[in-house]
């Protein structure tokens, strides 16, 4: 019989028989996880898995067909004698040399007489022995015969044992196996078999700590097989590896400095850092720090790209770049868009961005909720941004260049997140910037290295010229946190705080128009902000009749609407379909796929509104984007008439640009006043102007005291509400406000609050 050796290191498992001391073998117990222990399972699983046994779980007993077949061919008898085993042996399992055969005869009889020793009776020694040759045979059959080679076959067991489980693997092990228990839940279930370790011994390495949750040999494989397939859709390997952050002291701007070569010398590597640094240390010299830190890597001939707050999301271009089909898995999906990563510049760049990709992607798999089409368009959008970006950031890169990206803002969606971690994995140094700790940057990742400072500030550009470096005084960034303390959740807000905004119709009485007409926005019912973006109550109604038939109270009542900010049409058309539109000939071009190419709009000589402020301008696409997609006008995307919708926002009057360009979103909105005294109805292009206007958080009124439906003729339902005040009347003449008098008399809700006189 074989005896059991003591092992000092794990590898020694795999060590021929004949090059072991004494000829020994080993029986281990494992109850404890380190990086050593998960290679060391990865190595026996794979050793079991050639040459050996795999149990996960439990031996089964044996049930009554084995039993039966059991002793069709041996009989019942049974007798505690060396010679009985050996000949029932013989027949039971005639593939085994008489060597080995010898061994089991041994081992089994060993093992039988000390549980006799222990007060078992021979019907449990039968009982005990049956299931054993069962156990051999269905079981083991594959590893009796190879017992005593120089090979040591192997036998790796997951679970926690039974004691006749426990018996057969001592029998094994006596005959010349290698076994291996898992124990992941700890060992107080074995020490109630064995309190004395006499059967095996605990592995006793360096720094164990409990298995992770989930570990088991099914996990191993499904990494191993993950594995596989990832090397399969890497096709080439990558030569280089990089080496992220194992050599930064952590003390911020300076391992961004630190020369490439004085990192490390392994050329094989590339060392980069990636640093997340929340706040700021000192609010007095943060721009001009972040400034000079980007001067100073370019001056060292590393590429440098700078994003801020963003990164714009992919164009309808851009990804229909992207090469992609219907994918029924993961691994279908990442082998097939792998083609879409091209540097023909280097070869060895191209396979450490594929490497990148499929390491980052792989990890999405795992995410709660994640299938092949929602992994499908994030894979779509890294890969867009990595063909936008990476001739910036790779332009002449050779090993072992490290090239530099600051993201200033932080990473606002997990779209974000999946690229900036991507690049981070490429030879280069990538320093997110997050100085308003208010805000947070979703990005999380087992490499980044963090840095977090008190102090915060709010930094919306990156200064990039020396023009551009400011420094704040004391004073100066006092007053800024005086600023946000204000007007921060506080319902008081400054001058032009927000610039995104969406519209909410109000429903009203016909009296309340007058009421809620001249008053700030912030006092009506729905106001709100949330994250930044205000929700805007404005009035859309038409006004159908005269009140009483009282002309003069009638005009009198429009007049007292006229605001500074107030256009009133009479009649229509306000636009004239007859004069000139530059930007008509080319409304195909800016409208594709059901997306606006804002880019496109933005960089052509027919644009007009290229002097608004940013904010101003992405406002008025935005609003036309969402009118595109609500369809409110008659004929859109049937007769063309989405592309006259385009061409008559992008071609406004200056009186209502500026209306935009002034509209602060938390006080009073620009109004329209639309009055149709005729039979004929209001005109596509004004129709299409109001309906805008409506989205862009107008207040607008028709007054049509005909009663006609001249104003709804081009919506396609009904988008404003209605007030039937009165009489209808035709044929009148719209006056001169300038001469009209403003009614004095009590309003009705004096008449229902006035006071006793």
């Amino acid at each position: 019989m074989f005896k059991h050796g003591k092992i000092s290191d794990l590898d020694e498992f795999f060590t021929a028989l004949s090059a072991r001391e004494g000829r020994n073998v080993y029986f281990y117990r494992i109850n404890g996880y380190n990086s050593q222990v998960d290679n060391f399972i990865k190595k026996i699983y794979e050793a079991a898995r050639m040459s050996g046994v795999i149990i996960e779980g439990k031996l089964l007993n044996p049930d009554e067909k084995n039993l039966s077949y059991y002793e069709e061919i041996m009989g019942l008898d049974f007798k505690q004698d060396k010679s009985f085993i050996d000949t029932s042996l013989k027949k039971w399992l005639p593939r085994m040399s008489d060597y080995q055969r010898q061994s089991v005869v041994d081992a089994m009889y060993d093992t039988l007489e000390d549980m006799k020793k222990h007060g078992k009776n021979d019907n449990i020694l039968k009982n005990a022995y049956i299931k054993f040759m069962c156990w051999l045979y269905y079981k083991f059959e594959r590893i009796v015969n190879v017992l005593g080679s120089d090979r040591v076959p192997k036998i790796v067991y997951e679970g926690s044992v039974s004691n006749y489980e426990l018996k057969l693997l001592q029998v094994l092990s006596k005959a010349g196996c290698d076994i291996v228990l898992l124990q992941y839940g700890g060992d107080d279930a074995y020490k109630k078999l064995d309190p004395t370790s006499e059967i095996s011994d605990d592995y006793k390495g360096q720094g164990l700590a409990p298995f992770p949750q989930g570990y088991s040999l099914k996990a191993l494989r499904d990494n191993m097989r993950a594995a596989q397939a990832k090397k399969k859709i890497y096709g080439a390997v990558p030569q280089y590896m990089n080496c992220t952050n194992a050599w930064i002291t952590g003390k911020g701007f300076e391992d961004f400095l630190k020369g490439i070569p004085l990192r490390g010398n392994d050329s094989n590597l590339y060392y980069n850092c990636f640093y997340r640094i929340n706040g700021v240390e000192d609010k007095l010299t943060y721009v001009g720090d972040i400034f000079r830190l980007s001067e100073e890597v370019k001056n060292t001939k590393r590429n440098v790209l700078i994003l801020e707050n963003m990164i714009p999301v992919p164009t309808t271009e851009e990804i229909n770049q992207i090469h992609r089909k219907n994918y029924n898995s993961m691994e279908q999906m990442l082998g097939d868009l792998v083609s879409n990563i091209q540097y023909p510049a280097n070869s060895q760049l191209q396979r450490l961005m594929v490497k990148a990709f499929v390491d980052i992607m792989s990890g999405e798999e795992k995410v709660p909720g994640m299938n092949v089409n929602r992994m499908t368009g994030k894979a779509v959008y890294a890969l867009c941004w990595l063909k936008r970006y990476q001739a910036k950031i790779f332009s002449n890169w050779k090993m072992p260049d490290v090239e530099m990206l600051i993201y200033l803002g932080g990473c606002k969606n997990e779209n974000e997140a999946l690229f900036i971690r991507m690049i981070a994995r490429l030879p280069v140094d990538v320093l997110i910037l997050n100085p308003n700790i208010n805000n947070r940057c979703v990005l999380q990742d087992k490499m980044l290295y963090e840095i977090n400072n008190t102090e915060t500030m709010n930094l919306e550009h990156f200064p990039t010229e020396d023009t551009e470096v400011r420094v704040g005084t004391a004073a100066y960034h006092a007053e800024r946190e005086l600023d946000t303390i204000m007007y921060q959740d506080s319902g008081m807000y400054r001058d032009k705080q927000h610039d995104m905004a969406n519209v909410i119709t109000l429903n009203t009485m016909y009296e309340e128009i007058a009421i809620l007409w001249d008053e700030e926005l912030k006092y009506r019912s729905g106001f709100e902000v949330i994250d930044g973006v205000v929700n805007i109550p404005v009035i859309f109604a038409k006004v159908s009749g005269v009140k009483d038939g009282l002309l003069t109270d009638y005009w009198s009542s429009i007049k007292k609407l006229i605001t500074e900010d107030t256009i009133v049409i009479k009649n229509g058309p306000y636009i004239d379909r007859l004069e000139n539109n530059p930007v008509k000939p080319f409304v195909t071009e800016f409208y594709k796929n059901g997306r606006l190419n804002k880019t496109i709009i933005k960089n052509h000589r027919a644009y007009q509104y290229s002097m608004l402020r940013d904010e101003t301008q992405n406002y008025i696409l935005d609003k036309l984007q969402l009118l595109l997609e609500r369809k409110p006008i008659t004929g859109m995307f049937e007769n063309g008439t989405e592309y006259t919708v385009i061409s008559v926002v992008l071609n406004m009057k200056k009186e209502i640009v500026r209306l935009i360009q002034k509209f602060d979103f938390t006080k009073k909105n620009p109004k329209i006043i639309y009055i149709n005294t005729l039979e004929e109805s209001m005109s596509l292009e004004d129709s299409i102007l109001m309906a805008f206007l409506n989205l862009a958080g107008f207040d607008i009124v028709f007054y049509v005291p005909t009663g006609y439906q001249s104003v709804e003729k081009h919506f396609n339902r009904k988008i404003m509400e209605e007030h039937q005040i009165g009489e209808f009347m035709y044929d009148l003449t719209i006056p001169s406000f300038d001469k009209i008098p403003l009614n004095t008399r009590h309003k009705w809700r004096d008449k229902i609050f006035k006071r006793g006189s």
